[in-house]
């Protein structure tokens, strides 16, 4: 096992990272009051590893929600909520969310607002979640105009990523995942990049060594950054490269056609043909990023959305500032940053570019 910790003063927490972690008593124990234990789950991962999780936790609930997208929703808030009154959970309970950014999204957003807040801690089992939602503290709900609209900052305990998990991630939700790590490298690391043009097929073969360098340099980069900007003022929505074409794709499909990693690998191509317009991104880099996507088996090209569409739903996103929509951007390979000064002129000359 490696830890590594997100260094907010007194709220500062571990990333616990290994295979067979998920059922160890002792990295759930120091986390546990006298509020009792509820674990939420979905209905895919709790026949593989709820018993593990309720043994390691002795938890008195469980809430079992919908798989996919659509469970980010009041009512799942209302389902979750229902659970923990139902068991009586104190102010000094303890949510545990095991399963993927779904889960932990849903079940941190109702810690949050749940007696106006309890201790919760992430136990992801997709490797998006393990590489990227576990880990910052962001939790939130969809609305139908956009996604995670509504939510909380509200960190974690601890993260518990125990890598064995992903062999039994389907292939489809894998490959996404290396979407976010592959996020990361372009975001913020040239030298990891060069590492995944490396070592993607590793990944995708389950390779444990492959996956665990994956997840933690992936860990490292984000907690670098929440650790610096916790609450996204600045630094941290570099972390959005990719995402805000992503979500507007996300949100102009219907939720769950396109699973998160998707949309944002079509979104970070969008995002690099801008880079390039604005003086960014070499034509070279951007194929270097077409070519990783494919490698992974990842779409370089968007869904059949009207630019106009698109750029409607991107006008609603949480980066907006002043009326006008902040791009993240490459001024090259592992240097992000924020743009205002985008003309909409240029934002449709990249939809297009990265449908063809």
């Amino acid at each position: 096992m490696e830890s590594l910790s997100v260094a907010l003063a007194d709220r500062t927490y571990p990333i616990h990272i290994g295979s067979g972690l998920i059922a160890s008593r002792s990295l759930y124990a120091p986390h546990i009051a006298g509020g009792g234990v509820a674990i939420v789950t979905n209905a895919v991962v709790a026949p593989l590893y709820l018993n593990a999780v309720k043994s390691a936790t002795g938890a008195r609930a469980e809430v079992i929600v919908p798989d996919g997208e659509q469970a980010k929703s009041w009512q799942g808030v209302e389902q979750v909520v229902d659970a923990l009154l139902a068991a009586r959970l104190g102010r000094d309970g303890l949510v545990v969310a095991l399963g993927g950014g779904v889960v932990g999204d849903l079940a941190g957003f109702a810690a949050a607002v749940y007696q106006r807040g309890v201790a919760f801690v992430q136990v992801p089992t997709t490797l998006l979640a393990q590489v990227d939602s576990s880990v910052g503290g962001k939790t939130a709900i969809n609305h139908a105009r956009g996604k995670n609209m509504i939510g909380a900052f509200h960190q974690p305990r601890a993260v518990i990523s125990d890598v064995a998990t992903l062999d039994t991630l389907p292939e489809r939700e894998l490959r996404s995942g290396l979407a976010e790590v592959i996020k990361h490298g372009f975001a913020l690391d040239a030298a990891f990049v060069e590492w995944l043009e490396g070592n993607v097929e590793r990944i995708l073969q389950r390779d444990a060594a492959a996956l665990a360098y994956a997840v933690r340099r992936s860990c490292e980069l984000k907690a670098r950054v929440v650790a610096a900007d916790e609450r996204e003022s600045g630094e941290r929505a570099l972390l959005n490269f990719g995402h805000t074409f992503g979500h507007a794709i996300e949100a102009g499909t219907g939720y769950g056609a396109w699973l998160h990693g998707e949309a944002v690998a079509a979104g970070m191509v969008m995002a690099a043909e801008l880079s390039q317009l604005m003086g960014g991104l070499k034509k070279t880099e951007v194929g270097r990023m077409r070519d990783l996507l494919k490698r992974a088996g990842l779409p370089v090209a968007g869904p059949a959305l009207a630019p106009e569409r698109l750029m409607e739903l991107m006008a609603l996103d949480k980066k907006a500032a002043k009326g006008r929509t902040r791009f993240v951007l490459l001024q090259s390979l592992g240097r992000a940053e924020l743009r205002v000064d985008v003309e909409d002129a240029a934002v449709r000359r990249a939809i297009v570019a990265a449908v063809q």
